[in-house]
């Protein structure tokens, strides 16, 4: 008995060093999983960093290659040579010319702003819309990692529950066979303590029944005691009473009659002997075979005890691992619900940032072309849409 409770002890360190492992195990893919998420993460944000110094280093050269004294150089150019022609033509054409072709630099000079500006607010939607991509982009490379790591997270806690079960499932295989086997060798034993007790009591049953014959003799002798009293008191009262002519009939007559009673007394011992014999034997059959029997039903009904206790014991755990399997389905369903609407929550907030920073672009940019028209009118300079003037290639 000793040895099973060290093998339940055994089996129990077993169960709580393999669950021990599974935690730590699922500890360590967890880690795993965060420092990949945080890795991602950080990625992102340098890819964001190094994009927006990206969109900064182009929007600084193309205010460079802005720089508006660059065409009042080459006017300036012009009206030099241009000078040197009407210097020879009268004074007042030179004024009049002078004042015209200011009229068309300073008109050339705002039309070049206002395409700087369509220019840069278009580099600025363009610089928008990369970047809202790309933090789409990432996120939804975040959310597949995401996916990906709670589909393994899936797998391990299988593969461990199916591990602790089948462990289970070997303990209690083991425990169930050490079981049978003691009840086995308790049965064996009480087979042969109870074959050995038959045969001290067949081995005892011949000096019992010398004992019983002793007391049956003695009792016969006792017996044949009180008749030859009775005998000799009866002959002396017959010869008392006869005439001594008779004495000789009467004492042949009573000594016929004793010797009769005596064989009859002699005849019942033999058959009270015989009997007992007979009994005596039959009852300690009867009652070996009654032992026999009621040992085989004791042992009998402790065998189907064990084998239904054995039998709930498998059933209780078949529900026990039912139950952690539908408690892990519950989890796993929960846990990705959770994650499914976080997805979901992230998609739809990345979505309201895309559409409120587009608009709010649109709005400053539309802001700052309506000052800017507001400016050319108040210059005189009227819409400047219509103004033909090369356009340059797009970067």
């Amino acid at each position: 008995m000793s040895g099973y409770k060290r093998m339940r002890r055994q089996h129990q360190k077993q169960l709580i060093a393999l669950e021990n492992r599974l935690k730590a195990e699922m500890d360590e893919h967890r880690l795993r999983f965060q420092k990949e998420l945080e890795t991602h993460a950080n990625n992102t944000y340098i890819e964001l960093e190094r994009l927006a110094k990206r969109h900064s280093a182009q929007t600084d050269k193309e205010e460079m290659s802005e720089d508006p004294e660059t065409p009042k150089e080459e006017k300036q150019e012009r009206l030099s040579r241009h000078k040197e022609t009407i210097q020879r033509s009268q004074a007042e054409e030179e004024a009049h010319l002078l004042a015209q072709q200011r009229l068309v630099y300073d008109r050339s000079c705002r039309a070049l702003k206002r395409r700087s500006l369509v220019r840069k607010q278009e580099f600025e939607q363009e610089q928008l819309r990369e970047e809202l991509n790309k933090k789409r982009t990432q996120k939804e490379m975040e959310h597949a990692l995401m996916i990906r790591q709670d589909e393994s997270t899936q797998d391990m806690e299988r593969r461990q529950l199916q591990m602790l079960d089948k462990l289970r499932i070997e303990l209690m295989r083991l425990q169930h066979q050490t079981e049978l086997e003691n009840q086995e060798e308790y049965n064996g034993r009480r087979q042969r303590e109870l074959h050995r007790k038959h045969t001290l009591e067949q081995r005892q049953q011949p000096r019992n029944l010398k004992m019983l014959e002793m007391q049956i003799k003695k009792q016969f002798q006792d017996t044949c005691k009180v008749q030859n009293k009775q005998y000799k008191a009866l002959r002396n009262h017959q010869l008392e009473v006869s005439p001594k002519g008779d004495h000789k009939i009467i004492l042949k007559s009573l000594k016929e009659e004793q010797t009769r009673k005596l064989a009859i007394l002699a005849e019942q011992y033999e058959q009270s002997i015989n009997e007992m014999m007979a009994s005596q034997a039959m009852r300690l059959d009867a009652e070996q075979e009654t032992e026999c029997q009621a040992l085989q039903q004791q042992l009998k009904q402790e065998m189907e005890l064990l084998d239904a206790y054995q039998s709930k014991t498998k059933a209780q755990m078949e529900a026990q691992h039912e139950r952690e399997e539908q408690k892990l389905e519950q989890k796993v369903s929960i846990r990705r619900a959770h994650l499914e609407q976080k997805i979901e929550e992230e998609l739809a907030a990345l979505q309201k940032e895309r559409t409120e920073r587009i608009k709010h672009l649109l709005e400053r940019q539309d802001r700052e072309m309506n000052t800017f028209g507001s400016e050319s009118r108040s210059l005189g300079f009227g819409s400047l849409e219509s103004l033909d003037f090369p356009k340059e290639d797009n970067r």
